[in-house]
């Protein structure tokens, strides 16, 4: 098991464009959410599939299981997750010193742009990218299994 710990913000600019090292494509399926558990199935660049549970914590942290599955496994199980599907894009980040995450959004959430990153710690100080927004960490409207459901 890990423990994830992140901190989720609204992106303000397109300043971050300059700075990715990498991108890849994201198509996510909620397959069961409920009393602080969800398990999604993922789909990356449509070349891997990979299963995560994530149980209990606060908004800041949880306890995430992640396992690979076969590609082939991974779409069936895409299937059941019926329209509690997202897609986006994903762009790594490097800035000072860490790794941030931009999430492009795809279909109904085109125009929604996300950034996270993850840290050691809740009480981690991290150095915010003066293209780094509101701060929405625990608000539950920018939970992909809530943007899933929407």
């Amino acid at each position: 098991m890990a423990k994830e710990i992140e901190r989720k913000f609204l992106v303000s600019s397109d300043a971050w464009r300059r700075a990715t090292s990498g991108s890849e494509g994201i198509v996510q399926g909620y397959l069961a959410r409920g009393d602080g558990v969800t398990v999604r199935i993922r789909i990356l660049d449509d070349a891997r599939a990979v299963l995560t549970i994530k149980a209990g914590g606060t908004a800041f942290s949880r306890d995430e299981y992640e396992y690979e599955v076969p590609l082939d496994d991974g779409r069936e199980l895409l299937a059941h997750a019926g329209q509690q599907v997202i897609a986006k894009r994903r762009y790594a980040v490097p800035y000072a010193g860490r790794d941030w995450e931009v999430d492009v959004f795809e279909g109904r959430h085109a125009g929604l742009v996300l950034a996270e990153i993850e840290m050691e710690s809740e009480d981690a100080r991290v150095e915010l990218p003066d293209w780094v927004g509101e701060d929405v960490t625990g608000d539950e409207r920018y939970y992909n299994s809530a943007l899933a459901g929407a």
